[in-house]
């Protein structure tokens, strides 16, 4: 989260109540396996757990410079093929390097997941952005075999800390008649501090409206608030007229953690970063399975 002011909201409380969502979720994930054939049909996609968040956060690299791989690692225990995973590489402002993870759909027409890989110099950053990379790759281990309509592009944005350079790369590079064929992009970025909210000033309305139904439909517990003048990767898509949304799960107290040496992974709820990744899910499902103009 690149963070230049207070999140003006209350302090929210976490609690699990992973037991109220696998009905809703599965009753908004049933188009998307109907498809599915084999023995997956039966059992249904794989769902992650919070204490498989919670090994996951644990698994935090500390190193700036060892991120970018231990993301890739982690989206091979995922089950990503390595020769799948990609780094793209961009130019500006000195290059930058996104890690990036397509999952063809039936149409060219995309959806975009992304959570920033690189930290600040002080702290982990384990809740700003680990905890992301862990939802992400979640989300693909989900859907990795489940046949979807639209094109998935799972994106590790590089270098998001110094002004979103990794996001605004990829943004600005889509040309412009290909503009029409993003249907979303659900961005994911420091969750753990308390429940799932999204950023009302990072994110289009009809994308935020659609986080407050899920939410609502699944029983999660949610809020939706500005914060303040911070930003984060979703805004480089906002600007590209993409519909675009950030989650994130932070406190009022949020920055006596973000780019301090109190980031770290025992911060971190677990529970908060699963109900983070169920509602990004959940978010996934819908976009995929409405048109692709139904939330511009």
């Amino acid at each position: 989260m690149r963070a230049s002011a207070c999140l003006k909201e209350h302090a929210l409380a976490h609690p699990d109540r992973s037991h109220l969502l696998a009905p809703a979720l599965l009753a908004l994930l049933l188009p998307l396996t109907s498809a599915m054939a084999g023995p997956a049909d039966r059992a249904g996609p794989p769902m992650a757990t919070p204490d498989d968040i919670a090994q996951d956060v644990l698994a935090v690299p500390c190193d700036n410079a060892q991120r970018q791989a231990a993301v890739r690692a982690l989206y091979e225990r995922m089950g990503a093929n390595p020769a799948d995973l990609r780094v793209e590489r961009f130019s500006d402002r000195g290059g930058v390097e996104n890690l990036v993870l397509v999952k063809p759909g039936r149409s060219p027409d995309t959806i975009v997941i992304g959570a920033h890989y690189d930290k600040t110099g002080d702290g982990c950053g384990a809740v700003d952005n680990w905890t992301g990379q862990v939802a992400a790759a979640r989300l693909y281990q989900t859907l990795r075999d489940v046949a979807l309509e639209k094109t998935l592009v799972f994106v590790a944005f590089g270098r998001e800390e110094e002004g979103l350079v990794g996001s605004r790369a990829m943004a600005n590079a889509i040309p412009e008649d290909r503009l029409p064929t993003y249907c979303g992009m659900v961005n994911i970025d420091s969750l753990g501090l308390a429940r799932p909210q999204v950023a009302d000033n990072m994110s289009t309305r009809p994308l935020l409206q659609l986080a407050v139904d899920v939410a609502k439909e699944m029983d999660i517990p949610f809020q939706h608030a500005a914060l303040g003048r911070a930003n984060s990767d979703s805004s480089a898509f906002v600007a590209r007229t993409i519909p675009a949304v950030t989650i994130h799960g932070l406190d009022r107290h949020w920055m006596r953690v973000l780019h301090r040496r109190e980031d770290q992974a025992a911060r971190i709820n677990p529970a908060s970063v699963y109900l983070g990744y169920r509602m990004a899910l959940a978010m996934v499902a819908r976009l995929n399975q409405a048109p692709c103009n139904a939330y511009r």
